[in-house]
């Protein structure tokens, strides 16, 4: 989970066609972790699991970085894993569905009818991001309040003042909300908090050591912080826990998500059915899953994405194979990584990037500098400079730093954004998803 906009992290990973081998490079794939911790383009930590054994770990980066003091991170250091979270809020609604609590057609009026719509959105419409509830952490207003506590009263009636976004079961739409509410839902059926049902009903039936419900962040239990880059690692807002709840407040190991998403395959956590369940897209949205298709395999799990932290898990049924992946700070992007991972692992061509670094001198960005806008869009960007990083903000957006690639070229690569700037015509052109936008300096 949890970032201002809506947009879930997927990993629709390139199709082509590949053979399962039965070993891999892992001289190769430890390699690539060297170079991306070499260059700063990534820290975090990645599990690989095959027939629910673990066939790789590895950790990149530090847990914690203050002033002149670097904590390493290593295989046990923990992650916000965001809306991964996700898939733990269903399986205790699916077990809670089993023991006859509650049904796909209960309907949210039963815990709470003060909000909009109650009566007509159903659990399995929460479920498949269904029920046109206004996802809250879109507000602008979320930034004002995310790193401060909040009840559940107080949540509730927040999101009872937000008018819904269309009709339940009209279309999908990704909101935090419905599992938010979920959240709350288990701890009304069943007296107990999230926390404490969680350990019950998922981390200890299935020995999950470095999976629980997390608070602010404690380097002395190897949990890590999270960083944005800008020419150095610095410290990302931190998001109070009691906001985002079953829509993402957990905090987890790759080597426990990986057990976590092979037990919930191999039927120890919900009947057969209900996975299929699951697993069963509408409008592209499963019940906490998404569909990971890589070459020719097909992959189901979740991303998450909070504060400085990005996180992806997967498991691929043919082949028993399952991967996750943690991070607490990323410029080249968690996508990549995985692309990156999964092709050395599937022994599919892959070239570990150089990652080469150009310098320049704060006086060389200076021709860079002002107003742009596009008749494309209607979107104006000021690109400014503190020291020797050139920044990029979008009107209504937060600035974020441009790393120089050669040739008046610039990119964001987190967001997959590139910047090719003409000087002698003040402008730039904007790339990102495969769509160009020019942008002309009005100032």
């Amino acid at each position: 989970m949890i970032k201002k906009t809506s947009t879930v992290l997927l990993l629709f990973l390139i199709l082509h066609s590949c053979t399962h081998a039965q070993t891999f490079n892992k001289a190769k794939l430890d390699s690539f972790f060297v170079a991306l911790n070499a260059h700063d383009q990534n820290m975090g930590s990645i599990a690989i699991s095959a027939n629910g054994v673990l066939v790789y770990q590895n950790a990149v980066g530090y847990s914690q970085i203050n002033k002149g003091l670097k904590t390493p991170s290593t295989i046990k250091t923990e992650y916000r894993i965001g809306s991964i979270s996700k898939m733990f809020t269903a399986t205790m609604i699916f077990q809670l569905i089993d023991e006859g609590k509650l049904g796909f057609e209960t309907t949210l009026a039963t815990y709470f009818p003060q909000l909009p719509n109650a009566g007509k959105i159903t659990i399995a419409e929460m479920l498949h991001h269904r029920s046109g509830l206004h996802n809250f952490t879109s507000d602008p207003l979320f930034t004002s309040y995310m790193a401060t506590h909040k009840s559940g009263a107080e949540m509730i009636a927040m999101i009872a003042g937000n008018k819904p976004d269309f009709e339940p079961d009209a279309k999908a739409e990704y909101s935090n909300t419905n599992f938010v509410l979920l959240g709350y839902i288990i701890e009304k059926l069943t007296g107990k908090t999230y926390a404490e049902e969680l350990k019950t009903r998922v981390t200890s039936k299935i020995g999950l050591a470095n999976t629980y419900y997390g608070t602010k962040p404690d380097p002395a239990k190897n949990e890590a912080y999270s960083y944005n880059y800008a020419g150095r690692w610095s410290p990302a807002t931190e998001t109070d826990m009691s906001i985002p709840g079953g829509a993402g407040a957990i905090v987890s190991t790759p080597t426990d998500l990986v057990k976590f998403i092979d037990a919930l395959f191999a039927g120890k956590l919900i009947s057969p059915a209900n996975l299929e369940l699951m697993k069963t897209m509408k409008d592209n949205y499963g019940m906490a899953m998404f569909i990971t298709p890589f070459y020719d395999k097909k992959g189901y799990g979740h991303s998450g994405g909070i504060d400085g932290f990005t996180s992806l898990l997967t498991y691929f049924p043919e082949d028993k194979v399952a991967i996750a992946y943690t991070s607490n700070g990323k410029r080249y992007p968690t996508n990549d990584v995985a692309i990156a991972a999964l092709s050395i692992y599937f022994n599919n061509p892959f070239t570990i990037p150089e990652f080469k670094t150009i310098t320049l001198k704060t006086a060389d960005l200076d021709k860079y500098l002002g107003n742009y806008s596009s008749t494309q869009i209607p979107l104006k960007i000021a690109i400014t400079k503190n020291n020797a990083t050139l920044f990029a903000q979008a009107t209504g957006q937060s600035a974020f730093p441009l790393e120089a690639t050669g040739d008046n070229k610039f990119v964001f690569t987190s967001a997959g954004v590139t910047l090719q700037f003409e000087p002698a015509k003040n402008s730039f052109s904007l790339l990102q998803g495969g769509t160009t936008y020019l942008f002309t300096k009005v100032n």
